[in-house]
C-alpha cells in the first residue's frame, strides 16, 4: 500500500520545501518508489521551483505535468471542483509509488488560516496525515544581512501551532508530526517543548522536531541577485555566480570609508562612476587581509573607461561582477528583497538543508510513523543512501589529493556536510581554501595539507626510502618522490595519518595505484590487486570484475579476482554467488580460454570450499534463471549470480559500459581490492556525486578491512 505524507505550513517562508526534501530523502532509504506531487503549482508561467527541485530527489521517473493537480486560478473560480482534480490526479501518481510525498501551497507568503484550511482538506481527502511547519521566524527583515529576520519566541509558535491545530481539526487532517523550522538554534528544546504542550492540551500527542535557522539557506545566490537587479554579467567567472551572499555593502562613499565595511560575503553595490572604489574593493578580495566577497554589483548604468576595462581584465579576478541601470536606491533594494531559494542546482544550499535534517530530525521515528516496510528490492539510489549512512556511522579519515579540482572541493563540501566522513584535502592551503569561498564552499572542517610541507615531506622520504631501498632509492631521492600528490596521499594512509585515500579525477589509474603497490601493496593472500564495479541496477546491485587493472589474467589471478570480489560484495551487504563467465558454459566448450576460467574455478573451490562459484558459465546463464534452468539445471549460482567475473579486461570494461548505458545502471567504482589498505581509483570524467560515492565506500572498506 502507497505510503503518503502531506507537508504543509501555516503560512508562506518557512523554507517548507527544505522539509520535503529531508522526507523524501528519509523515504527513499526505505521505499524503492518515492513520488512527489503538488496539488496547487507555486507558478503559472514558469516550472515550480520547489517541484523541479523534489522531483530530481525522487526515485520514481514521473514527467513534472503529472506532478501537478492544479493552478492557482482554479482554486479561486471554483474550490470544490479543484479539489476534486487535485483528488483525480493524485491517485495516478499514487498508482505509480510506494510512497508519496505531497507538499501543500506556498501561494500567498503570508500567515492565513484559510489557506492552510484548504491544504488540511486536500489532505484529509487525499487520506495523507499532515507534517506541519511551522516558522520560527516572524518576516524577513530588510537589512544588512540578506534574508535574515527577527526569530519567534517559544511562546509565539505555541500560539502558531494552537491557530493551525484548529484548522487542521476543522478539516478532519490528521496530524503527523510537527516541526519547527528557522527556529532559533539557542532555543530549540523551549520551542519544542512549547509546541508540545500546545498539542497536548488540543488532546493531541505527536512528535515535535526543531530545526535551526542556518544563513545560506535562506541567502540569494549572485545568479538570483543578478536577475533580481536586471543585471548582466560583465566580468568575473559565471560558474561564482552559483555563490550564495550573506550580506550587502552599498558602497556610495570614499574608497577609505568603504574598506573597513566590506563583509564575508557580501555582495558590493557600487556606482558605475565610482571606478575607483571599483578597483579597490576587487584588490581587497584577491587580498588575504579582507573578507572574501560573493560578487559586486555596479549601478547607474554607465560604461566602464576603456582603461579600466583593460585594467580590469589584466588582474582576471574571478568575482562576479555584474552590470544594472538601476539607481543605488532601488539596486540595494532589490537586492535586500531577493529571497534565498532551494533550488536544484543549488549543491551547497541541498547539502546544508539535508544536514541539518539529519541532525535534527529522527529520521527512524518518522518511518516508523509512517509504517513504511522495507522494499525487497535495491533501487540505485537506496544503495547510494546506504553507503552514506555506513560510512557516516564508520566516521574515517580520507585523503583527497586532487585539492585543485573543483569536482574534488564540491565533493568534499558534501561528505563534509553531511558528515560522512572527515578529510584532508592536499595542495597549497591559501590557494584551496581561497578557491573554495569563491566558489561559495565551505570546506572549514577539512585539513589542508601541502605535498610541500617540510616536516612531513622529510618524514615521508625516510619511510619511502627505507621501503625502495631494495631498489636502490636514497632520501635525497625520495624526497622529490613524495611531494607529488599521489605518493603523499598514499604515504598518509601507510603510516595511519588517513584511513584511505581517493584519487583519479585529474589523474590516470597508473598514477593513482602505481605508489600504492609500492607502498601500501597486497594483503598476504592475495597476489594482485584487481578492481569491481558495483552495478546498481533497478532492482538489485551486482559485482563486476575485474574491470579496470588486469588486462590478461591467468587461472591464479582469476581466482584471486574471484576471491576478493566476494569479499568487496560481503562487505557491501551483497550475498556473493560468483559465476565465472566465459564463452561456454559447464562442460560443453573446451579451448585454452575455456580450460583457463575452468581452472580458476576449481582453484576458488579449493581455497574457498564455502563460497558459492560456478564456472565456466556465460552471462544469460549465470544471471537469467530461466536460461539457468535449461543449461545449469540444479545450480546454486546459475540464475542467481551475484558476483560477475570477467576472463579479461577487454570483456569485463566493455561488458559495464554496455550494461551502464543500455539498462540505465549506475556504475559506481572501479573500487580497487587486494591492497592493505584501501586506495581508490576514479574516472578522469568523474561527477561530483561519483566522487562522495567513493569517498564513502573508502570508509567503508578502512572500516571492515
Amino acid at each position: 500500500m502507497t505510503r503518503s505524507i502531506y507537508v504543509s505550513s501555516a503560512e508562506g517562508n518557512t523554507g517548507k520545501s527544505t522539509i520535503a526534501l529531508g522526507v523524501i530523502e528519509t523515504l527513499a532509504h526505505t521505499a524503492a518508489r518515492v513520488g512527489v506531487f503538488r496539488p496547487i503549482a507555486r507558478s503559472t508561467v514558469e516550472p515550480d521551483y520547489v517541484l523541479q527541485l523534489l522531483l530530481a530527489s525522487a526515485t520514481v521517473d514521473l514527467p513534472y505535468e503529472n506532478c501537478v493537480g492544479v493552478t492557482y486560478d482554479d482554486v479561486h473560480a471554483n474550490p470544490d471542483a479543484a479539489l476534486s482534480h487535485i483528488v483525480e490526479r493524485y491517485k495516478a501518481v499514487e498508482a505509480a509509488c510506494d510512497a508519496v510525498v505531497i507538499v501543500g501551497s506556498d501561494y500567498t507568503d503570508v500567515g492565513s488560516p484559510t489557506e492552510l484550511g484548504f491544504n488540511a482538506r486536500i489532505a484529509a481527502n487525499l487520506g495523507a496525515p499532515v507534517l506541519l511547519v511551522l516558522g520560527g521566524r516572524i518576516a524577513q527583515a530588510q537589512g544588512e544581512r540578506l534574508g535574515q529576520s527577527d526569530p519567534r519566541s517559544p511562546a509565539d509558535v505555541q500560539h502558531l501551532a494552537e491557530l493551525a491545530l484548529v484548522e487542521l481539526r476543522h478539516a478532519h487532517a490528521s496530524l503527523l508530526a510537527c516541526i519547527v523550522n528557522r527556529a532559533d538554534a539557542e532555543l530549540l528544546a523551549e520551542t519544542t517543548e512549547a509546541v508540545s504542550s500546545a498539542l497536548l492540551s488540543a488532546g493531541t500527542s505527536v512528535p515535535v522536531w526543531a530545526i535551526p535557522e542556518d544563513p545560506v539557506l535562506v541567502a540569494p545566490t549572485m545568479r538570483g541577485i543578478m536577475e533580481a537587479t536586471d543585471g548582466t554579467l560583465i566580468k568575473g567567472d559565471p560558474e561564482l555566480l552559483a555563490r550564495e551572499a550573506l550580506g550587502v555593502v552599498v558602497a556610495a562613499m570614499s574608497m577609505d570609508n568603504v574598506l573597513p565595511r566590506l563583509i564575508e560575503g557580501a555582495v558590493v553595490v557600487v556606482p558605475a562612476d565610482r571606478t575607483e572604489v571599483l578597483l579597490a574593493v576587487l584588490l581587497a578580495n584577491a587580498s588575504s587581509t579582507f573578507p572574501s566577497l560573493a560578487g559586486i554589483v555596479l549601478n547607474g548604468g554607465f560604461a566602464l573607461p576603456e582603461p579600466i576595462e583593460r585594467l580590469i581584465a589584466g588582474v582576471r579576478s574571478p568575482l562576479p561582477i555584474i552590470r544594472t541601470d538601476l539607481g543605488s536606491y532601488d539596486t540595494a533594494l532589490r537586492i535586500t528583497r531577493t529571497r534565498g531559494r532551494l533550488a536544484a542546482d543549488s549543491s551547497r544550499k541541498r547539502d546544508t538543508a539535508l544536514a541539518l535534517f539529519e541532525a535534527n530530525v529522527d529520521s527512524e521515528a518518522l518511518l516508523d510513523l509512517l509504517d513504511l516496510s522495507r522494499a525487497a528490492v535495491v533501487t540505485p539510489l537506496m544503495f547510494e543512501y546506504g553507503l552514506i549512512e555506513r560510512a557516516r556511522a564508520a566516521r574515517r579519515h580520507i585523503v583527497l589529493p586532487e585539492g585543485d579540482d573543483d569536482r574534488v572541493l564540491r565533493a568534499a563540501a558534501t561528505v563534509l556536510a553531511r558528515g560522512i566522513a572527515e578529510l584532508t584535502i592536499l595542495g597549497e592551503p591559501i590557494e584551496v581554501r581561497s578557491r573554495a569561498i569563491e566558489l561559495g564552499l565551505d570546506i572549514a572542517e577539512a585539513r589542508i595539507v601541502s605535498p610541500f610541507d617540510d616536516v612531513m615531506r622529510f618524514k615521508f622520504a625516510q619511510e619511502y626510502a627505507r621501503l625502495r631501498a631494495h631498489k636502490g632509492i636514497t632520501v635525497d631521492q625520495a624526497r622529490d618522490t613524495v611531494t607529488d600528490s599521489s605518493y603523499f596521499g598514499t604515504m598518509m594512509v601507510h603510516l595511519g595519518l588517513a584511513d584511505g585515500m581517493v584519487s583519479g579525477a585529474a589523474h590516470t589509474t597508473a598514477h593513482t595505484i602505481r605508489p600504492a603497490f609500492e607502498i601500501i601493496k597486497t594483503r598476504p593472500e592475495v597476489s594482485v590487486v584487481s578492481s569491481v564495479f558495483l552495478m546498481a541496477l533497478a532492482d538489485r546491485v551486482l559485482v563486476y570484475g575485474d574491470c579496470a587493472v588486469i588486462p590478461h589474467p591467468t587461472a591464479e589471478q582469476l581466482a584471486d579476482i574471484a576471491i576478493s570480489s566476494s569479499e568487496t560484495a560481503r562487505q557491501f551487504g551483497i550475498e556473493p554467488r560468483v559465476a565465472m563467465l566465459s564463452y561456454s558454459t559447464g562442460e560443453s566448450g573446451s579451448g585454452a580460454d575455456v580450460d583457463k576460467v575452468r581452472a580458476a574455478t576449481a582453484l576458488v573451490r579449493r581455497r574457498r570450499s564455502e563460497l558459492p562459484v560456478e564456472g565456466p558459465i556465460q552471462y544469460d546463464a549465470a544471471a537469467d534463471a530461466a536460461v539457468a534452468a535449461t543449461k545449469m539445471p540444479g545450480s546454486t549460482v546459475a540464475g542467481r549470480a551475484t558476483v560477475f567475473v570477467f576472463p579479461d579486461l577487454n570483456t569485463g570494461n566493455n561488458t559495464y559500459k554496455a550494461v551502464q548505458r543500455s539498462a540505465g545502471a549506475v556504475a559506481i567504482g572501479p573500487v580497487l581490492q587486494g591492497l592493505n589498505k584501501p586506495i581508490n581509483d576514479l574516472s578522469r570524467g568523474a561527477l561530483v556525486q561519483d566522487i562522495v560515492n567513493t569517498v564513502a565506500i573508502t570508509a567503508i572498506q578502512a572500516a571492515t578491512s
